[in-house]
């Protein structure tokens, strides 16, 4: 079993980079020659004689990126630890570097600027790895795994979020490179998978019992990006804002401390064993939550509430096709909520789901369900016969979500999970024994699989939903812990423990919060029911202040931040972009139009001066009066025109590095 070194030095010298492992010395050193950025395998103890401007340690190597004028290793300089999950540490990328291959004597500053997009992204993503366990993978997968084959050969391509900058060496490991043309397996301790997204671990005990709740959050590197910039999905069928959340009990863990080593002598293992003679049990529960798999977009304009743009079923139907192949292939059957509203801007979307199912299924079937507050509380569209074709394990069920829980009852949004009760039992959860005996190979020994997933979605994939996935995982964590025995049949682990309760809110408060700042740049709202189990008045007034909020950064930050999960993850490559010299982010707009924003601001401050200023003793009224109706004037056309004129004034950079076409409408 080949694992990530854990420790790497580097070794600068003028003509390559050296990385290699002391704990490692006679494993093969891994060297980046300069400027080419050509990759080999070589005798560490050779390639250290060379004459070295430094020497680093580093906690991993991140990858490779060429941007418009060179090449950059980016190296993980620090790491802190967070947790242990099965006995493995796992750890948070905190700092990180970047090595040119060249040394610029000339600024550039479209490089600068590309550089400071990377490193500002990287600073603020939440991003997880561990040098021995599959963090990309369920546990449900990875008990499916070989352990044997190298940890990034394992990884889960959707949540390897570093895969794209990681290409050279993985390329070079397959394919060998220049004067070593055969597969490389020398380079695996160097590729270190990294997962983006909530990675949450908590020793805590329920009603006496020692356990770890662990809460892991992946999300997608496909078609990953900011709200309103990212939206259904693309012509491979990958989602916008797709985030798989893993909730998992861990029973009779004593390897969740940070302390040191068992199981294993070796330096690069970072394993520790289970309570002494008991079987170390792990649970775990799936969901998923992604943006409606039609062709849809909402393009900024600085109006609150942009408009809604939707292609027809036809174009988007192979999209979906792929989409849905891929998700019942990994999960099983796929039971689709969908929360968006059925009146109001949001019609169309849900119409546009709805028909996406019926044209999927065979021969559809629908059930829709009213009460008094609405026309349609539920709506319902399964196969109506014998399953014919993959696409029949597809469940569809429409909750009007604010309607009925208008008025702050939240309470009855209980009423999905009573709809949803028998197809929740018959969906299980995974449940494993890890032996003590098993700690070597790391294999699982299963007693039951998750046979289904919930898949969620609103219209963000964040508010709503993240208050229909806490609701499932705490239904399920009470299934859970009555069929361990923590608790009787028919109680609530909310009853049985407030202390534990309180934990549990909070933690999926945090989680709804960075999967929330990832995609729409703040905190998510209904966080007071998450962490109250009610809603507030006050928790109404912080969801306004994260409206204005959100409207402002996405209206005017969020330009930049897609550029920069462009770059990072390969969907926009400045070395193959024909721009010109120090062009890739110049205004190209006509000055007229730039200075308009000037014009409105120098306007509003004149019209501040006219009247905070005092006027002397006997001054005339009228020159004042002229003067403030002129800069009111001045400042109303310039607003009037720019809020006419608003796709001219958003989130200016992003239109030079992506491509328009993007949103498939």
């Amino acid at each position: 079993m080949t694992l990530p070194y854990r420790d790497i030095n580097v070794q600068a010298a003028p003509d390559s980079y050296i990385f290699s492992s002391p704990s490692s010395p006679n494993a093969p050193a891994l060297s980046v020659d300069r400027p080419t950025g050509d990759i080999r395998l070589g005798d560490a103890s050779l390639l250290s004689g060379k004459r070295v401007s430094r020497v680093t340690s580093i906690a991993g190597i991140l990858g490779m990126i060429r941007l418009r004028l060179d090449k950059y290793i980016i190296v993980i300089t620090k790491a802190q630890p967070v947790g242990r999950l099965r006995g493995h540490m796992i750890y948070k990328v905190v700092s990180t570097d970047f090595f040119p291959l060249r040394e610029r004597q000339v600024r550039d500053p479209d490089e600068d600027k590309f550089l400071a997009l990377l490193k500002g992204f990287i600073k603020t993503a939440p991003m997880y790895f561990s040098y021995s366990i599959d963090l990309t993978s369920s546990f449900q997968r990875q008990s499916q795994h070989d352990a044997s084959s190298p940890l990034w050969s394992r990884s889960d391509d959707r949540f390897f979020w570093n895969r794209f900058i990681q290409s050279d060496m993985i390329d070079f490991r397959t394919r060998g490179g220049r004067g070593q043309p055969a597969p490389q397996p020398g380079i695996d301790p160097f590729i270190l998978p990294v997962m983006f997204g909530v990675l949450e671990i908590t020793p805590t005990t329920f009603r006496g019992t020692p356990l770890t709740i662990v809460l892991i959050s992946r999300r997608s590197r496909h078609r990953a990006g900011t709200r309103y910039f990212t939206r259904g999905l693309d012509d491979e069928g990958h989602a916008a804002n797709y985030n798989e959340t893993e909730q998992i009990v861990i029973l009779n863990d004593s390897g969740s401390s940070l302390g040191g080593f068992a199981g294993s002598n070796d330096m690069q293992s970072g394993t520790r064993g289970g309570s002494e003679g008991k079987e170390v049990q792990i649970l775990s529960y799936v969901q998923t939550r992604g943006s409606v798999p039609a062709y849809w977009a909402e393009v900024n304009t600085l109006k609150y509430t942009p408009k809604i743009q939707v292609r027809g079923i036809e174009a988007a139907l192979p999209a979906a096709k792929a989409h849905f192949d891929e998700q019942i292939r990994i999960y099983g059957d796929n039971y689709l909520v969908n929360l968006v509203n059925q009146k109001g801007r949001e019609m169309r979307i849900k119409k546009a789901y709805e028909d996406m199912v019926q044209a999927l299924v065979t021969a559809p079937k629908e059930h829709v369900q009213a009460d008094q507050r609405t026309d349609e509380k539920f709506h319902i569209i399964e196969t109506a016969g014998s399953k014919q074709s993959q696409f029949d394990r597809l469940h569809y069920i429409y909750f009007d979500f604010h309607t009925e829980t208008k008025g702050l009852q939240m309470h009855r949004a209980q009423l999905l999970i009573d709809r949803m009760h028998d197809a929740l039992i018959a969906q299980q959860y995974f449940r494993a024994v890890d032996m003590p005996a098993s700690r070597i190979d790391g294999r699982l020994e299963v007693r039951n699989m998750q046979t289904s997933v919930v898949r969620t979605n609103c219209m963000d994939c964040l508010d709503r939903t993240n208050v229909v996935q806490s609701m499932l995982a705490r239904w399920t964590l009470d299934r859970m812990f009555i069929d361990c025995g923590l608790m009787p049949k028919g109680r609530r682990f909310a009853d049985e423990d407030p202390a534990f309760e309180f934990m549990f809110r909070n933690l999926w408060a945090d989680n709804a919060d960075t999967v929330s700042n990832a995609y729409s740049g703040t905190g998510a709202m209904k966080t007071d029911l998450t962490r109250l189990g009610k809603r507030t008045t006050g928790g109404s007034l912080q969801d306004g202040k994260v409206a204005v909020t959100r409207y402002c950064k996405n209206n005017f930050l969020d330009g930049p931040r897609q550029d920069a999960f462009d770059l990072f993850l390969g969907a926009y490559s400045p070395a193959a972009s024909n721009t010109g010299s120090s062009l890739v982010f110049a205004d190209r707009r006509p000055v007229l139009i730039q200075a308009i924003p000037y014009v409105a601001a120098f306007s509003l401050f004149f019209i501040f001066v006219g009247l905070f200023t005092p006027r002397l003793p006997g001054s005339t009224v009228w020159p004042l009066r002229l003067f403030l109706i002129f800069w009111t004037v001045v400042a109303a056309w310039s607003l009037v025109f720019i809020f006419s004129n608003g796709m001219l004034f958003v989130s200016q950079s992003s239109w030079f590095l992506r491509d328009p076409s993007i949103n498939n409408v």
